[in-house]
């Protein structure tokens, strides 16, 4: 008896002992508390600084960053094209979302206004105002340099710039004397490196940097309303990726939005 009862007892412990072990395996693996993988956002370039914000926001209420890839709205669409694996797409105009709705690449349901910017045109800090209308000032203001802008072929910037230049008789005076950049941000870099006397950016860009100035804001009757859709993409499996566009779209990020010079709510 004396036997049995020990191997009894043997055998007492060893389940025990794989007990413990399969609950401490079980500890290891993701905790019902475990924040959710992080949402890949691809983002405007304009809206670095911005999305920063809105992304601290959102690591405070619990969740883990998202990733965010900031490049020019056709970069990005074009590598969504290609497959690249974001959950959100925001752009800085309609016409690149449009695309990839018409592709069937973005939830149609999802898809909304995120912010609304301006058009501006900047020359190295410190510069007097110029008026848009007095073309000389614009000529003597501009030089024998180049004005900075994003490519207006693709870029909205670039595209939003083309507009307004034209409505103002100013595209022939400058179309041969582009200095044409990949975004944005580029366009501003030009400025304030100082390879460009002039360039055309948004705002909110003449807003976050230092060593510009904006000398002049376009009429927003002479360019297309300037918007930033936000969308999420089809074949996003993320569930952090919707509770994260609904929070974009929150009076929260609506507030940060407006702290950093863009417009948010009905145009």
């Amino acid at each position: 008896m004396t036997g049995l009862n020990s191997f009894a007892a043997m055998g007492r412990r060893g389940f025990v002992g794989l007990f413990l072990a399969v609950s401490l395996l079980a500890g290891c693996g993701p905790s019902a508390h475990e924040p959710e993988a992080a949402p890949v956002v691809f983002a405007a370039a304009s809206l670095q600084e911005v999305l920063g914000d809105v992304s601290d926001a959102w690591v405070r209420r619990g969740h883990r960053a998202p990733v965010i890839s900031f490049a020019g709205s056709p970069a990005l669409a074009r590598q969504i094209e290609a497959g690249a694996g974001a959950d959100l797409f925001i752009s800085a105009d309609e016409a690149w979302m449009d695309t990839l709705q018409d592709q069937g690449r973005i939830v149609v349901a999802s898809r909304a206004v995120l912010a609304r910017n301006r058009l501006v045109l900047v020359a190295a800090a410190p510069a007097p105002s110029l008026d848009l209308r007095d073309q000389r000032a614009f000529d003597a203001a501009l030089g024998e340099g180049r004005l900075a802008i994003a490519d207006p072929d693709s870029v909205p910037a670039g595209r939003y710039g083309k507009a307004a230049l034209t409505a103002l008789d100013l595209w022939p005076r400058v179309e041969g004397r582009l200095a044409p950049a990949e975004n944005v941000r580029a366009a501003l870099a030009l400025v304030e490196r100082g390879a460009a006397p002039l360039g055309v950016v948004y705002a909110t860009d003449a807003r976050a940097s230092q060593r510009v100035s904006a000398v002049a804001v376009f009429p927003a009757t002479t360019h297309p309303p300037i918007v930033y859709p936000v969308a999420r993409l089809t074949r996003s499996d993320n569930p952090e990726a919707e509770a994260f566009r609904r929070f974009l779209l929150s009076e929260e990020a609506a507030a940060l939005l407006r702290a950093r010079g863009f417009a948010t709510g009905e145009a």
